[in-house]
């Protein structure tokens, strides 16, 4: 139960980071992540990762990656924001290395690190979203990360709400984080700024901008913290459908607890109001059963990373 590496691999930037067993990160390094070729993103990650091990003894590596990771946890089948596609990530790194490496999805990473030492870290059962410009999740249950048989389980943000909607990265149509992301939330924005609304063109004007294509999410989030009534609007239809999403999660996976995370989560109270009473609306039986209870991440940005290094201490769980 020493030292381990936790790496969080980002579309545009490496975080690495030496972490105890108590969670505390003691070291840190980062480079920039060359995402359009297989080999320069593996070398960026070793040169991090041996950086640190030049200064620490450690026992193990983990690797958060965004994309659908291996139950051996090991290779990465797919990831749509770098040129990975079947790569043996986990054994070209452990191989340069000479040292454990396990690799995990970015957003299960993160739920870990919440249940391990952050918002969940009482609980045995949990749901970590953390919602950006898109939707990430991670399913605690009993302990243990929910990987289904290949791996690739617990993608919540890609749950179809809306039969026919608005067309997803994936392919799909209609997935959850089409309406309750953080692009969804600029993409409303725009629109009502590009209608002519003279409440949006206010939001415009509090924002500092004329432009609606400037419209960012933080700008949205700010403007709406300094009370501009159309950003309000906007992020409590943005916690609508979040809430109207966590009532079909509760209702699959019972959990104790529901952490949220990620950059749209800054809007706090802005968002989670709006989310908990949809939450209740829509809960299925709502009045004979025990309700989770809602909880922000505490961890930040460096949820991924302390739950990579926590989860390479970790054996893999027996099939």
């Amino acid at each position: 139960m020493g030292l381990t590496i936790g790496i969080d691999v980002g579309g545009t930037k490496i975080a690495a980071g030496v972490v105890d067993a108590d969670g505390t990160i003691v070291a840190r390094t980062h480079r920039d992540t060359p995402a359009d070729s297989v080999d320069a993103t593996a070398g960026a990650i070793i040169a991090a990762a041996a950086e640190l091990i030049a200064e620490h003894e450690v026992t193990g590596v983990g690797i958060g990656a965004a994309g659908f990771v291996s139950s051996d946890r090991s290779t990465v089948l797919f990831a749509p924001n770098l040129a990975w596609r079947d790569e043996p990530l986990g054994a070209r790194v452990a191989e340069q290395l000479k040292i454990p490496v396990v690799v995990e999805n970015d957003a299960n990473a993160a739920a870990w690190g919440e249940f391990a030492f952050g918002a969940a870290r009482d609980v045995e059962h949990m749901v970590c979203i953390t919602v950006g410009t898109g939707i990430g999740g991670g399913v605690v249950i009993d302990g243990e990360l929910l990987r289904g048989a290949h791996g690739v389980a617990a993608e919540l943000g890609h749950m179809r709400v809306v039969p026919g909607g608005h067309r997803c990265g994936c392919g799909a149509r209609g997935c959850w984080e089409q309406y309750a992301s953080g692009r969804a939330l600029v993409r409303e924005a725009r629109a009502q700024a590009e209608s002519g609304s003279l409440a949006a063109a206010q939001m415009l004007s509090v924002c500092g901008i004329t432009d609606p294509a400037e419209l960012t999410g933080p700008m949205i989030t700010d403007a709406a913290s300094a009370g501009d009534p159309c950003a309000m609007e906007l992020l409590d239809d943005l916690g609508r459908w979040l809430g109207e999403g966590l009532a079909s999660i509760a209702t699959l996976f019972d959990p104790t607890t529901i952490v949220i995370g990620g950059g749209v989560s800054a809007a706090k109270q802005l968002l989670m109001k709006s989310a908990q009473v949809a939450f209740e609306r829509h809960l299925p039986a709502k009045a004979n059963r025990p309700h989770p209870s809602f909880g922000l991440a505490e961890l930040g940005n460096d949820a991924g990373l302390i739950g990579a290094a926590d989860l390479a201490r970790r054996p893999i769980p027996a099939k």
